[in-house]
């Protein structure tokens, strides 16, 4: 017999419960066909629940033929059910064995790929999601342009022209929902089952994870303090289709891709008639100096294909990242993009483009350009008094973490793994290569440290982990 649950506590609703009960006692056979069941007033006042909501139970009952109502005498199951055993119950689902890059849990100190969140301007998105809400017409109610909504394609152009020096049309950007969104609108657009494909090494694993699974024969490329090595990619698989780069800040390790380097992986896309998937990853966040130009502009030929997404700047939850090809290139996008409709919601794209429009965008990223200069400082000073000379931080000049160097004999797995225990959301950095031997070191986002206490109590917690295994 099922126990009736509080609503209050989580439980479904009452008079569905009462349902339930009747229904698995029929099927088990312990109330049979013609049987009187209890009056409604009886059962609520046995079960000290409302008259309304057992009438409920009682009327979905006899609506679903399982009781027939005989008037002043009573109520009954009825005499032509036949009782059938239920289905068993389904085992518990185990959970999958390879742990989830996004599970939808609340994020732990040091994550990595987190915005401040304490520090979004939520009452104003709020006030402008209200008003996008209150003035949506017809448009948010049909089906939305596949592209992505025509203001906010036409806000990320402006953006890209004044902040990336990227020239585009909004014919040419197109929304869609993630990073990972992007790869597989290009995937589906240009690549051939087998294709080889220049991926970083180390690199974002989600995306070499995405284009393995899309069909791509991944090709690890060392990168050094210069970016991505052309050379060695060339002599490894000079008929590559793809080259997905970070050249901005590299991926994981936050190195900007050199001039050279730029100008000889465009030579080479321009002679092989090759595709550079650019993720502008972190371009936003530069603390010395002038933010570099994006790859794509200085893109003669046409070879890049420039991914952004909100993510990092706004907050993840948004899913809106945006891709921009060129113009030869728009009909064979707008084609598969309208057969894929992978898109963020009408309500988003809208208040996002707002946002934009209203230049509270631009004093939004100078904000926390400040707060993450300053976040940044308080972790490496609380590191290097914490742990001394047994860690060294690299001295990146921008991105939104910090790479800790572990002394020789460290293991950075067994490092992350105990503090994923102690509840510091820590990355090994080793856990990016695919191939060349792997560098050992800790990947932590400093995004959300609120200040030097916690700054230091986060990093004597570390500390802690780390003297657990040695």
């Amino acid at each position: 017999m099922r126990k009736i649950e509080s609503e209050k506590a989580g439980g479904p609703p009452l008079f569905r419960q009462i349902y339930w009960r009747f229904r698995d006692s029929i099927a088990e056979g312990r109330l049979k066909p013609g049987d009187r069941v209890p009056s409604i007033r009886a059962l609520a006042s046995d079960l000290n629940l409302a008259r309304g909501t057992v009438e409920a139970a009682y009327q979905l009952l006899i609506n679903e033929g399982y009781f027939v109502s005989r008037g002043p005498a009573g109520t009954v199951v009825s005499p032509q059910i036949k009782p059938a055993p239920l289905k068993p119950r389904a085992a518990p689902v185990a959970p999958p064995k390879a742990p989830l890059i996004h599970m939808g849990e609340p994020p732990l100190p040091l994550q990595m790929g987190l915005p401040a969140l304490d520090a979004f301007p939520g009452p104003l998105w709020n006030r402008l999601a209200h008003h996008t809400l209150r003035h949506s017409q017809l448009d948010g109610l049909i089906y939305p342009d596949a592209r992505g909504h025509r203001a906010l394609r036409e806000a990320v152009a402006g953006y890209l022209s004044v902040s990336r020096g990227i020239a585009c049309s909004p014919e040419q950007i197109f929304i869609v929902a993630g990073y990972r969104a992007c790869l597989d609108l290009i995937c589906r657009s240009l690549l051939n089952r087998g294709d080889n494909c220049w991926v970083e090494d180390p690199g974002y694993f989600a995306a070499s994870h995405f284009l393995r699974e899309a069909g791509a024969n991944l090709v690890p490329v060392p990168v050094d303090a210069e970016g991505i090595d052309v050379q060695s990619a060339v002599q490894q698989a000079p008929d590559a289709r793809f080259a997905v780069v970070t050249p901005t800040h590299q991926s994981p390790l936050c190195v900007p891709m050199s001039m050279p380097r730029r100008q000889a992986l465009l030579d080479w896309a321009n002679r092989q008639n090759s595709w550079i998937i650019e993720d502008d990853y972190d371009s936003e966040y530069r603390y010395q100096g002038r933010t570099l130009p994006a790859l794509k502009s200085l893109d003669g030929g046409n070879r890049v294909l420039y991914c952004g997404t909100f993510s990092k700047v706004l907050v993840p939850a948004l899913r809106l990242a945006y891709v921009v090809v060129s113009e030869d290139l728009v009909a064979r996008f707008t084609q598969i993009a309208d057969m894929m409709h992978s898109h963020s919601p009408h309500l988003w794209q809208v208040t996002t483009a707002r946002f934009i429009e209203q230049g509270h965008f631009a004093r939004h990223l100078k904000r926390m350009r400040d707060l993450y200069s300053s976040r940044r400082g308080l972790l490496a000073e609380a590191l290097h008094a914490v742990l001394g000379d047994q860690c060294s931080v690299d001295r990146q000049v921008g991105g939104m973490h910090l790479i800790l160097r572990l002394a020789p004999g460290m293991d950075d797995r067994a490092i992350a793994l105990r503090a994923r225990e102690a509840g510091l959301s820590i990355q090994a950095l080793s856990n990016w290569y695919a191939s060349t031997p792997a560098a050992q070191g800790l990947l932590l986002g400093f995004t959300n440290v609120k200040d030097q206490a916690h700054a230091l109590e986060l990093a004597r917690r570390l500390e802690k982990v780390m003297q657990g295994l040695t």
